[in-house]
């Protein structure tokens, strides 16, 4: 956020929702008005160049709002988009760090993995030239599959327990609802169905209910729905402070999520029912994109220390323990951490 800052004093238009900050793509349902698509964000990358700029390439990459949930289980690697040097790629690295894996491998973005239950599969989003779409691939890069398919964005997907269903973020009228398809495709359902912007799904560990971000006409708060689209809760409930991208503990008793205190975005844990409120992360810097570990003693989360270079750390739910993941001088986002040999 203070390199946007910098860069505007410059006259070079970033848009604040973009790769430093976990706000969401759109307000209030109103389009954000910036194209998305990496043709046009590379003609922005060219703009910083022009002026001297060229390691803050990264900045004008994509959008970086979600987080995912997790499910009980032996933690195993974690997913996570990261700079190849021309567009986002997906990536998976074990919690320790060393070398990673190369996953997707061409010339359009890809954002927001998440884990299949039986850790087999890899959801994501991808660019296809036109829009953007949900797909799934093996952990190893093959039998990728266009799972939505259509002409509008949907974004952010997340695996249902059962490994049947996908839901995402989808664009399909005048504002972003929660969708749920079959992960071989096929007809949707709108979960949300309403006239204000939702996003960032996730499925409890049940599969009895779904935590997203809502715009309530003031601010973004976490809410959980039925998968069928009955009783809808606020769970943050608040008025001054934007709550964003939900992520279910493993066992199902927490939420965490990115939580901005008109300072900085910190790392939080709440209560389904809204109780017990607490900042794990509780510091001056950006963190966001939270996701359980599978055994639900740590949470993996990105770090951004307002340089350009986003990292992938991990911290125990009560704020001790931090430890870095990626150490690289790219951005890192989206982290998701997946179940070894499979959820339980």
């Amino acid at each position: 956020m203070r390199l946007v800052a910098m860069l505007a004093r410059m006259g070079v238009l970033v848009d604040t929702a973009g790769l430093f900050s976990p706000r969401p793509l759109a307000k209030g349902g109103q389009e954000d008005g910036q194209d998305q698509s990496p043709g046009a964000l590379a003609a922005a990358a060219g703009t910083l160049a022009a002026v001297g700029l060229l390691v803050l390439i990264m900045l004008v990459v994509l959008y970086a709002q979600p987080a995912e949930a997790n499910y009980p289980g032996t933690p195993g690697k974690i997913a996570y988009s990261g700079w190849d040097g021309n567009d986002l790629e997906i990536y998976t690295i074990n919690p320790a760090g060393g070398s990673n894996v190369k996953v997707t491998n061409n010339q359009s973005g890809n954002e927001a993995p998440a884990y299949s239950p039986n850790a087999k599969k890899i959801a994501y989003s991808g660019w296809d030239g036109n829009d953007w779409e949900i797909y799934t691939v093996n952990t190893n890069g093959g039998s990728r599959k266009n799972v939505t398919n259509n002409n509008t964005d949907d974004r952010f997907p997340y695996y249902s327990p059962s490994g049947t269903k996908i839901t995402y973020s989808g664009r399909g009228g005048n504002d972003w609802d929660i969708y749920t398809i079959n992960t071989n495709g096929g007809s949707t359902k709108n979960v949300t169905n309403n006239n204000t912007d939702d996003e960032n799904p996730a499925y409890s560990p049940s599969g009895t209910k779904i935590a997203y971000s809502g715009w309530d006409g003031n601010d973004w708060d976490i809410y959980t729905i039925n998968p069928n689209g009955g009783s809808r809760k606020n769970v943050t409930n608040n008025n001054s402070t934007d709550d964003y991208q939900p992520d279910y503990a493993p066992g199902g008793t927490k939420i965490a999520y990115a939580g901005n205190d008109g300072n900085d975005w910190d790392i939080y844990t709440i209560n389904p029912n809204g109780g017990s409120r607490k900042n794990v992360t509780n510091n001056n810097t950006d963190d966001f994109q939270p996701s359980y570990s599978p055994s639900g003693k740590n949470i993996a989360y990105v770090y951004d220390p307002g340089t350009g270079d986003t990292e992938i750390y991990y911290i125990k739910p009560d704020g001790g323990g931090r430890k870095s993941v990626t150490n690289n001088n790219t951005a890192n986002l989206y982290p998701y951490w997946g179940c070894k040999g499979g959820c339980k």
